[in-house]
């Protein structure tokens, strides 16, 4: 796992080494076994190396044979001993035993279709020096990321983080306002857009090709997850287990130690498990617990590391724990309000202790329809078919804006919600769903000037724009590809990159191996979800070989007090929002509307905390950014 870097010029001037050592060095955590520079004019490449695979002879950049063709590569491609053997039988030679070697020479036996052949996660560059282009491309599932952005006179600089282009004095610092209220809504910014009006991320499954001198950049997508495709049985769940077996074979290869995260849920259990089947020593697994049984999963982590003899280590978290806010802002660069992303940092902290490698359960409640609002949205899908549209927006609409917000009501008399849902389209609902500031709260937050700029957008274009991808599919179907196109990327994998490169921690993601998740996406919807069970069929295919009560068992998610917070000691900070001189200058935000919002959370009459937690986090981002406010 590493760092990567470029920059290129558009009229021919040469690169500015100085600087663009400089802004490498930003990104020293991803790899501090080393580093590397391909300066050729015009053209540069930057590398910081976390060696995992042939320590001695993977060094980067890399050239090729005649030098013509340069790589810089973060990543692994778990299929490259097979790949290596493919192109020796074409006449290539190796000097190295690294997979970066093998992804040089697949580059030059194949181009740009090089990448429909990896079996892995990656972000690259090549500048191939006889057709005079730049071409990146970034992994299937997006595990690994990639920002870019052309500069004012034309230049294009990349790299693995936002900072490192951040950096660059002649980079746009324009806020983007509708990332901003995609952020606002979703907690996070999703690709391709970043907070920064100008700086690209480029999507999972895309590659992008630069010709010197140009300014338009070609981009490509070259893989789809496959939904909607025929079915496979599952009458075996041996076949299950089988292909996620291989899976988490292909990602034990490594030449540093290697270990697991173990939460105790049925994903990352699945894994530790199937990690000591296939190993001859005792997995290093390791867990954080809370002092708060509300967020504590560390029994159940004991129970499976009991079960297969692991060597498990756990640490507890304070579930007061709150100095790692700052962190977060200085580690995930734009604004990210995912709180479970504290935690993951302190699982990954105490994992780097002893080893380099650590493999997680990530993926599977994406692709099994895992989570509560996959199975609530399948209850709403069936009474939504029932009446048109038009019907339902008359009937529902009304009944969403007259009933009361009962957030202290037991469930059932929680009816507002919805109401708000069945009056939308399908793709709008479950745009709500996975919101973490309803439409009805985020309208109190907009000024007058907010509403004029965004000019009727709405974050929920997006999963309607995803929707029409897959018309035509089982609703169950289009909804999964919603998460994996939006959430899995723009949440899950980003929160798990920086949070674990921020340790030197390499985490590969078995579950989200393509080859998986494109037989797992055809497996039947009515197999996900049985009788108000989600990922029933993964949980079925495991019976025997983890625990009743793991496989059964509540889900808690991993997660930090934030509404106690919120109400106690993050009180006064809370409060003052609604005075915030960044909120109030950026001319916005309707500072009354946020003052009431946070005034009701902390007297207990509302439960704000997700919205408030994002405004807070946004805040202290946006503080640091330094970013200009787009004009009126």
């Amino acid at each position: 796992m590493c760092g990567i870097t470029g920059w290129m010029t558009r009229d021919g001037s040469p690169v500015e080494e100085r600087l663009f050592k400089h802004m490498t060095d930003k990104i020293n955590h991803r790899g501090p076994d080393g580093e590397g520079y391909f300066i050729g004019g015009d053209v540069a490449l930057g590398h910081k190396r976390l060696s995992i695979i042939d320590i001695a002879g993977g060094h980067q950049p890399m050239y090729s044979q005649g030098r013509e063709v340069v790589l810089s590569y973060n990543g692994e491609i778990y299929n490259f001993q097979s790949l290596r053997r493919e192109l020796e039988g074409l006449g290539h030679r190796f000097v190295t035993q690294s997979d970066t070697e093998v992804l040089l020479n697949s580059y030059m036996q194949w181009g740009e279709a090089c990448v429909e052949r990896l079996r892995g996660m990656f972000a690259f560059a090549v500048w191939d020096g006889p057709k005079q282009k730049l071409f990146l491309a970034r992994d299937r599932l997006g595990i690994k990321p990639l920002f870019y952005s052309f500069l004012p006179d034309g230049g294009f600089v990349f790299a693995s983080e936002m900072k490192v282009l951040l950096a660059h004095p002649k980079i746009s610092r324009k806020l983007r306002v509708d990332a901003l209220e995609d952020y606002l809504m979703l907690g996070y910014v999703p690709d391709p857009k970043s907070i920064v009006d100008g700086i690209m991320k480029l999507e999972p499954a895309n590659s992008l090709s630069l010709e010197k001198g140009s300014t338009q950049a070609r981009v490509s997508c070259y893989w789809q997850p496959g939904v909607g495709r025929t079915g496979v049985s599952v009458s075996r769940s041996e076949d299950l287990v089988a292909r996620l077996e291989d899976a988490v074979k292909m990602r034990m290869i490594a030449d540093v130690p290697l270990g697991a995260f173990l939460s105790g849920g049925v994903d990352s259990s699945a894994v530790v498990g199937l990690m000591s089947k296939l190993g001859t020593e005792p997995v290093e697994t390791c867990a954080i617990g809370s002092e708060d049984p509300n967020y504590d999963e560390s029994g159940y982590a004991q129970i499976v590391a009991d079960k297969f003899g692991t060597s498990h280590r756990w640490r507890l978290v304070s579930a007061n724990d709150r100095s790692l806010i700052d962190k977060m802002v200085e580690i995930y660069d734009e604004p990210f309000a995912d709180p479970s992303a504290l935690p993951t940092y302190r699982v990954c902290g105490l994992a780097r202790e002893k080893v380099k490698v650590a493999l997680s359960g990530d993926g599977g409640d994406e692709l099994f329809a895992g989570y509560r609002r996959h199975r609530f949205h399948m209850a709403e899908e069936s009474f939504r078919g029932r009446l048109p549209m038009f019907a339902r927006r008359a009937l529902f609409g009304p009944l969403a804006k007259l009933y009361p917000k009962l957030d202290r009501a037991p469930q059932f008399l929680r009816a507002k919600s919805t109401f708000e849902a069945l009056s939308r389209t399908s793709a709008q609902a479950y745009c709500q769903s996975v919101s973490r500031t309803p439409d009805r709260d985020r309208k109190r937050w907009h000024s007058r000037r907010m509403r004029k700029l965004l000019a009727g957008y709405h974050p929920h274009d997006r999963f309607s724009e995803l929707a029409d991808e897959v018309k035509g599919a089982d609703p169950l179907s289009v909804i999964q590809y919603i998460d994996m196109k939006t959430y899995l990327s723009g949440d899950i994998l980003t929160k798990v990159d920086r949070a674990s490169m921020a340790h030197s921690l390499e985490v590969r993601v078995p579950i989200l191996d393509h080859k998986f998740v494109e037989w797992g996406l055809r497996v039947p919807p009515q197999v996900r979800i049985v009788d108000g069970e989600g990922k029933a069929v993964f949980k079925a295919a495991l019976r025997g070989f983890l625990p009743d009560n793991i496989l059964y068992r509540t889900k808690k998610g991993f997660d930090v007090p934030t509404i106690s917070w919120l109400r106690n000691e993050l009180a006064d900070e809370t409060i003052s929002l609604g005075e915030s001189e960044l909120f109030a200058d950026s001319g916005l935000f309707n500072m009354q509307g946020i003052q009431q919002m946070a005034e009701e959370h902390v007297l207990g009459s509302r439960d704000h905390h997700t919205s408030l937690w994002a405004l807070i986090m946004l805040e202290r981002s946006l503080k640091k950014l330094n970013l200009e406010m787009p004009g009126g």
